[in-house]
């Protein structure tokens, strides 16, 4: 998932903000690459599933008569094999899809496909409408063609979706009474705290990982998360986080001289010369939000392939270089472990978004409204203050849609939190690390003894669900164990309730079917 609009072309939730030369480009929430990994035969990441389509409705909430083929997509789902589940009876872990291909979140979700063998559960992955293969009206160019036709992306729709297709799964396979439990990072971590909220009986618990269900209008501060992207680079060096800061106004000064758009432009080894140092600015702004996302202990490819802990080495090569180095060039050199730490890559492409996540700019249009300021002192980004009129007419301008920054808390909630989930709320498992800028729009606090906030001081974006590695750091070995014990717990409760027993079992599959 990602953060708001910017100035001429989509960033983040992806609309536009002013087109200052230095205005900030909000930040996606991560996404996949445009062109996941796959293995061959349904292999993702080491965990084998099959690959199935279900024929969806398009639209949920209106009985307009139409039953062509119009009226209804075919959505993607994974559906784990490997000979682990226990049948009609057994658990259902469900995985409730983001803003991208599925394929890539099953790949590099390994909690789900780890724990399910120990639970004897089914694993499904479900593809988010209006993404990865999931289309409506054939094709993504007919999809995306105008307001009319993603008028049917919304959120709403999607956990529709996630309900009537379990619900057809568990009939088809007479697995009425297998007890469902959501999973979901990110955007896919809303989806699963609102689907508990929203489908109660559909599901017997969620575990939302990273999910800032808290980032829209005023109920968090506007600038929490540039706030937080700044912090993780000043713990690391102050010297980093001043040259950052200092930077914006060094690379206007530039963009403003002669051939200023052509030296910056080589300075960073752009394909192509800038039409406006604005672009270099969004472009920046993007990796250093990224890279406090996946602030990794270990190293990963989940968005880049990149070392552990990347923000110490952005800064070790922004503080490294000779004396005498401009800060342009510092800031170049940081980067580019974002960018490019294969050192594979000639020249950069501005105009490719590397993590794909077409129509979350839509989203963000209409009702994923989640104001982005940049504070003064505390953030090394440019100071911006978010205007709602001018976020509105961007997206009015590219989608001919007025934003409803009030319905997602109308229709989920998110004011007095604590007070209507601790009434109204059960079994929520709410994770976040403290590295991870969204964590600002998390829930931080147990609000109940069953809706549970799990936090790391040292953790980023859903690292969680991030797949076991040898070396994974003892706390979050420890962390993913306390939340596969209140998971068992959920599921004693569901067969205690009904009269049986429930023995989470050693399996030797790492995924379920």
């Amino acid at each position: 998932m990602r953060p708001l609009p910017r100035p001429a072309a989509v960033l983040f939730l992806g609309v536009l903000l002013p087109t200052a030369a230095w205005a900030l480009a909000p930040p996606r929430f991560p996404g996949p690459h445009s062109h996941p990994r796959r293995g061959a035969n349904g292999v993702g990441g080491g965990y084998e599933y099959e690959t199935r389509y279900f024929r969806q409705r398009l639209d949920h909430f209106s009985f307009s008569g139409e039953e062509d083929d119009a009226a209804f997509f075919q959505q993607r789902y994974l559906v784990g094999r490997g000979g682990g589940w226990a049948g009609p009876g057994g658990p259902i872990f469900f995985y409730c899809g983001n803003e991208g291909d599925i394929a890539w979140f099953a790949a590099n979700s390994g909690l789900v496909w780890e724990a399910a063998p120990r639970f004897a559960a089914l694993v499904v992955f479900a593809e988010h409408r209006y993404y990865g293969e999931s289309m409506p009206f054939g094709s993504k160019a007919k999809a995306y063609n105008s307001s009319k036709s993603m008028a049917y992306l919304t959120a709403e729709q999607a956990l529709a979706d996630y309900a009537v297709l379990l619900a057809d799964l568990k009939r088809n396979l007479s697995a009425e009474g297998s007890p469902v439990v959501l999973f979901g990072g990110s955007y896919g971590g809303m989806l699963a705290a609102w689907m508990r909220l929203k489908y109660p009986h559909i599901a017997v618990g969620a575990l939302a990982s990273s999910a800032p269900i808290l980032q829209f209008e005023d109920i968090v501060p506007s600038t929490i998360f540039y706030d937080l992207v700044s912090d993780d680079f000043r713990r690391e060096s102050l010297s980093c986080f001043l040259t950052i800061k200092d930077s914006w106004k060094a690379l206007e000064d530039q963009g403003n001289g002669q051939d200023g758009l052509l030296k910056l432009s080589k300075t960073f080894h752009l394909c192509q010369t800038l039409k406006t140092s604005g672009q270099l600015s969004d472009w920046l702004s993007s990796a250093y939000s990224y890279l406090a996302m996946v602030d990794y202990p270990i190293p990963s490819e989940f968005l880049m392939p990149l070392p552990a802990n990347p923000i110490k080495e952005v800064c070790r090569n922004i503080d490294s270089q000779p004396e005498g180095t401009s800060i342009l060039q510092r800031i170049y050199a940081g980067v580019n472990v974002y960018y490019n730490y294969t050192g594979i890559v000639r020249c950069f492409d501005l105009n490719d978004d590397p993590h794909g996540m077409g129509g979350w700019d839509w989203q963000a249009c209409t009702e994923m409204v989640m104001p982005m300021s940049s504070s003064e002192d505390r953030s090394m980004f440019a100071p911006y203050k978010f205007d709602y009129a001018s976020y509105a007419e961007d997206c009015i301008k590219n989608f001919g849609v007025r934003p409803r920054p009030r319905w997602i808390t109308t229709e989920f909630g998110g004011h007095n939190i604590t007070t209507v989930l601790e009434k109204f709320g059960s079994n929520i498992i709410f994770f976040n690390g403290l590295l991870d800028p969204w964590s600002g729009g998390g829930v931080l606090k147990n609000i109940s003894e069953s809706v549970i906030a799990i936090v790391a001081p040292l953790g980023a974006h859903h690292i969680d669900l991030r797949p076991a590695a040898p070396e994974d750091p003892e706390w979050l070995v420890s962390l993913r164990e306390s939340e596969l014990k209140i998971i068992s717990g959920w599921l004693s409760d569901y067969y205690g309730a009904r009269g049986a027993l429930f023995q989470p079992v050693a399996a030797k599959d790492s995924s379920a079917s």
